[in-house]
């Protein structure tokens, strides 16, 4: 098994060719799944209620906000680098390269995106009253 499968394997995301954009049409998916399923919140308690009555959509918000801001960060960060005059894996590499971007941004989400999506979430649940 090649590092690339491992990675996407321990990931749980589909092993495509392409531009990695495969995990970002499944986040808004699931946040558009969320939002069509969720109640509107009350007037009361309102930052409170839209994460303690709706867990599964902050997680969705969480996670897409979180896998896009990182993903656009890390792609940006590796156009910045040019290709090596020696040892450059071609075609594969940048596969490679953009799989484990797509991973890094997953697993960069799960730890940190509640901490700046709490304000974006805030105002999304705001417009869904």
């Amino acid at each position: 098994m090649t590092t690339t499968m491992k990675i996407a394997a321990n990931s749980q995301m589909p092993m495509t060719a392409g531009n990695g954009s495969s995990g970002m049409a499944n986040g808004v998916a699931r946040v558009l799944k969320a939002a069509q399923t969720a109640k509107p919140p009350g007037l009361d308690g309102l930052k409170d209620v839209a994460s303690k009555n709706n867990p599964e959509l902050r997680k969705a918000f969480d996670s897409f906000v979180g896998q896009t801001f990182y993903g656009q960060m890390l792609d940006a960060m590796g156009k910045t680098a040019g290709k090596p005059a020696y040892m450059y894996g071609g075609r594969t590499e940048e596969v490679f390269r953009q799989k484990l971007n797509d991973v890094l941004a997953e697993k960069l989400s799960q730890s940190s995106a509640d901490k700046f999506t709490g304000p974006m979430f805030e105002l999304f649940s705001l417009q869904r009253r």
